[in-house]
């Protein structure tokens, strides 16, 4: 590692500071250097003093007053009454005496005061045996380098093995679970094919490029594709079919059924339910009569796809109608409070008129004997 070249301003030994970075790998690299140097610097500095008002001001208040005077006083004239050039003097005495002194004490003191100055120092960083920097980035790139043809040779290799695993497989499968969903005369030539590719593998085909083991695997595909994809509509037909079949009989039974979680749908909207469910069954009908009459080597025109998707069409258009809530009840308002007529008499008020109706007539009945007896008192001629 190189510092410098640097030269300090007063020729003395000068104070550098640098920099260091340790790595991960243990190694330590010089970053940055830099030069300390001290200076004098002379800072001029100010100050400005006044002295208050409060330092300055004459306290005659608390005076002594001659006896004389104050023997005088019992015999001057009211204030009122003074003369106002005297009391225009006295305030003004006293004015003059509460100004405030300025005092001029403005001194320039210039201090020292020790500055550091830094400056930058260039750094090179010399490695004895190893690269430069130069050296190391091309030898980074050669290595990026060397790991693209690594993984270019790993895919091509993984390529040349999906060509001759493809070879191998569906030679097997011919003849063993392919052998139905294929003619004769196509069994012949795809034969050949499979074995010229196998041929070309080990031949011309040993050591070639991604794109050519690709456009190979491909061109197999096309032989070998519709054969396989009979083969898969075949085995997954029947759990389709299934499938479609108890959707179309789970959505018939609820619209025609006569159970109460069913009761408050329209009957109408049960009625599409029923007639969707039809629609659906009679299309399955006659696709799969179409399917039954190929033979396994046909394309088929029941596609395992189209009946998922008639399946899900069903399942979206009914699925809304029979899950549809019931409606909340709807709440009982009271009845209104009845007001009663003038002429309607509760029972207790009848019964409370019968009571004061009765009393009159007890007290008519004994103003009655009181005048009873009193005849009888006048026919007695005993009294008389």
């Amino acid at each position: 590692m190189q510092i410098g070249p640097f030269q300090s301003s007063k020729g003395e030994k000068a104070k550098l500071k640098v920099k260091v970075r340790l790595n991960i790998h243990g190694i330590v690299s010089l970053e940055s250097a830099t030069m300390l140097e001290e200076e004098e610097v002379e800072v001029p500095v100010s100050s400005t003093s006044e002295v208050p008002k409060d330092a300055t001001r004459m306290e005659t208040d608390d005076a002594p007053q001659d006896p004389a005077s104050s023997a005088g006083d019992h015999t001057q004239e009211p204030k009122g009454a003074a003369d106002p050039a005297e009391g225009a003097a006295e305030n003004g005495a006293q004015d003059s005496e509460e100004k405030t002194v300025p005092m001029d004490t403005d001194t320039k003191v210039e201090p020292s005061k020790k500055k550091v100055k830094k400056t930058n120092v260039p750094v090179a960083e010399m490695v004895y045996g190893a690269m430069g920097t130069v050296e190391l980035e091309k030898a980074v790139e050669k290595e990026y380098e060397m790991a693209l043809q690594d993984r270019v040779m790993e895919e091509t290799k993984d390529k040349k093995n999906s060509v001759e695993a493809y070879v191998y497989d569906m030679r097997n499968k011919i003849h063993e679970k392919y052998n139905d969903f294929v003619m004769l005369e196509d069994i012949e030539g795809l034969m050949a094919k499979l074995q010229e590719v196998e041929d070309w593998l080990y031949e011309d085909g040993e050591d070639e490029t991604k794109g050519v083991y690709v456009a190979k695997l491909e061109e197999l595909k096309k032989l070998g594709g519709p054969i396989e994809m009979r083969y898969k509509e075949w085995t997954e037909r029947g759990p389709a079919l299934e499938q479609l079949v108890y959707c179309i009989r789970s959505f018939r039974e609820a619209a025609l059924s006569a159970d109460q979680k069913f009761d408050h749908i329209d009957i109408s909207e049960k009625q599409k339910v029923v007639n969707e469910c039809s629609a659906a069954e009679t299309w399955l009908m006659e696709k799969k009569q179409q399917q039954d009459a190929l033979p396994k080597h046909a394309n088929p025109v029941l596609l395992v796809s189209d009946i998922k998707k008639k399946a899900e069409a069903l399942d979206r258009f009914c699925k809304p109608i029979m899950t549809k809530p019931r409606p909340a009840p709807k709440p009982q308002t009271p009845p209104p409070a009845e007001t009663p007529s003038p002429e309607a008499h509760t029972p207790e008020q009848q019964s409370n008129g019968a009571d004061e109706s009765a009393e009159p007539a007890s007290d008519g009945a004994q103003d009655e004997h009181a005048a009873e007896q009193m005849d009888t008192d006048k026919d007695d001629p005993s009294q008389v």
